[in-house]
């Protein structure tokens, strides 16, 4: 893969095989590829030689909005919109309960916060969230993502910027989910 415009290859032979229920980590230096892997799996972009497949299929047979509701992408940089938490972590999907956000927020230990809110679920968040930490909106991220129960779920340096106590949260969470 390279990018539109640059004649230098990003990635060049890269193959790997990731089974159901198993666990990778891309590790490497800053600017080794491993924000484009994600950008390739999503298809944000297309790579101009090889495959993808997910489950054996290319992954340009699948119409890129049902291949993006099989992942949940957490990112270090969290965006969050005004309106309730709820909102927030449903992304205003009107297929999710508040049944499912609160269980999903459960999942990840951020109901601890969220209930100490004014208006809990209901509680308005401020634009780009600002009225919460950076572990709450971290929280608030892998609940959002959690939520919507994907097949894949996608963490890019989701944890880098959390105080340590967040991070172990968040650990913690996510070994429980994904036994």
């Amino acid at each position: 893969f390279s990018y539109p415009g640059d004649d230098n290859w990003v990635l060049r032979d890269v193959s790997f095989e990731i089974k159901a229920g198993q666990r990778v980590a891309l590790a490497g230096v800053t600017g080794g590829g491993k924000s484009t892997v994600i950008s390739l799996l999503l298809r944000f972009y297309d790579p101009q030689q090889g495959r993808i497949t997910v489950d054996g299929v290319d992954i340009r047979e699948i119409a890129r909005a049902d291949l993006r509701r099989r992942f949940a992408l957490v990112l270090q940089d969290i965006f969050l919109f005004p309106g309730s938490v709820a909102d927030n972590v449903g992304l205003e999907a009107t297929e999710l309960t508040l049944r499912q956000i609160t269980e999903a927020a459960q999942n990840v230990a951020a109901d601890k916060f969220i209930e100490r809110l004014p208006d809990g679920y209901k509680s308005e968040v401020s634009e780009k969230g600002a009225n919460f930490s950076r572990g709450e909106r971290q929280l608030l991220s892998f609940a959002r993502a959690l939520a919507f129960d994907p097949d894949i779920l996608v963490l890019d340096e989701a944890t880098s910027s959390v105080d340590p106590e967040t991070e172990r949260t968040i650990q913690q969470s996510l070994r429980k989910l994904m036994s």
